[in-house]
């Protein structure tokens, strides 16, 4: 039967809070920003003091919630796209949805919670978002009202349940996979603080007495699926496992997984990443290494706790760009070799581990998005 998203669903708004109200600890507040990658990241985010929980109650997310970001770029810009779903993962249950984003729950019988959130992935459910947003390419808006008329079939329950059974089955691999690599960096995280605790007596070392960059370039064609002799194109949204890009220009600087790679260009100028294999795009950098007592995880730590001050280094006013000349006068402890070397034994197995799971989420979403479409349109009977 044909049903009106708005007459069986609850829209719940987002919250607004000042930066006054955010403190260092508390409930922590997903943004738009923290919508990644079809999931929730929780790496940067505000809290809100619990006690003001009575207030903000109505704005607390569940398990399985539908959450639309209802203001951003255009949809067809995939990093921060106006109308981009998410089913909410369990690391962001009881959070609260900060404003410009659209929570949506099952208030009716005859629609499971499940199946409404790979609803709101379908491309039926997108395509509708795509034709309705207002605004300029880089902020449109999508009203409420225009989100509750949109009209779709409803399968019976049973298949409704069976669709987000199979569906689930990818995304909770994904989110384990997550955890995992979670862990997996704050381990990682912990060794270098415990090694950086005898630093005080080390030689302090110019970075650019040691490491090399290597800006990337526009390639000569971009590519949505892999081709022959094609590789991964390195862009932020690659790195931050969004979207998997390729080309098959083979003059574009490569980069290794033992490289940092840092985003140049772009309000996240300044940010850094661990390395892939790849060619890097314009907006990237690779920043690596040339000494044996000084890793690229040992550097990629190096970047990630001193990342404040980094960004705070950019330039730029309408569009920010990581200082080079700035970052490479920043002063690095060296390790010694001994301490170097039990450093990368203790973290090397680990990057590869991590790596492995970035791999095996990147292989579980492709097979997740190619049945989605096809279980939502009944081309697989279940």
């Amino acid at each position: 039967m044909m049903v009106r998203l708005g007459d069986i669903t609850e829209f719940i708004n987002g919250g607004a809070w000042s930066d006054k109200e955010y403190t260092e600890n508390g409930i922590p507040v997903v943004k738009v920003t923290n919508l990644k990658n079809g999931t929730v990241d929780l790496t940067e985010v505000n809290f809100i003091p619990e006690s003001s929980l009575d207030r903000y109650g109505r704005h607390i997310l569940r398990k399985g919630d539908l959450v639309i970001a209802t203001v951003g770029s255009h949809p067809n810009l995939v990093a921060s796209a106006a109308g981009r779903a998410t089913i909410i993962p369990s690391i962001a249950e009881n959070a609260l949805l900060n404003q410009n984003a659209l929570c949506i729950r099952t208030n009716n019988e005859l629609l499971h919670q499940g199946y409404l959130g790979y609803l709101g992935k379908s491309d039926l459910f997108q395509g509708y978002v795509k034709s309705v947003g207002r605004g300029a390419a880089n902020q449109v808006r999508i009203a409420l009202g225009l989100i509750k008329e949109f009209s779709f079939h409803l399968p019976p329950l049973p298949t409704q349940r069976r669709i987000a059974t199979i569906l689930s089955a990818y995304d909770d691999l994904i989110e384990n996979n997550l955890k995992r690599i979670g862990l997996l960096e704050e381990k990682a995280r912990l060794h270098y603080i415990e090694l950086m605790q005898n630093s005080s007596k080390w030689d302090k070392v110019r970075l650019e007495e040691f490491v090399s960059v290597v800006k990337g370039r526009k390639p000569a064609n971009v590519l949505e699926q892999a081709e022959e002799e094609s590789q991964l194109y390195l862009l932020l949204d690659t790195v931050e496992r969004g979207k998997t890009l390729y080309t098959t220009d083979l003059s574009l600087p490569q980069s290794v997984i033992t490289d940092v790679l840092m985003c140049m260009d772009g309000a996240r100028s300044g940010l850094s990443f661990r390395g892939m294999v790849g060619a890097i795009g314009s907006t990237m950098a690779i920043w690596r290494s040339n000494s044996e007592r000084v890793s690229g995880e040992f550097l990629y730590q190096f970047m990630k706790q001193n990342e404040s001050a980094i960004t705070q280094g950019n330039t730029g006013a309408a569009i920010p760009h990581a200082n080079r000349k700035f970052i490479l006068d920043m002063k690095m402890a060296i390790p010694p070799k001994k301490e170097a070397e039990y450093f990368d034994g203790l973290t090397l197995p680990m990057i590869k581990q991590i790596n492995n799971l970035h791999n095996q989420n990147t292989k579980l979403r492709a097979a997740r998005d190619i049945l989605l479409p096809k279980l939502m349109s009944r081309e697989i009977d279940v």
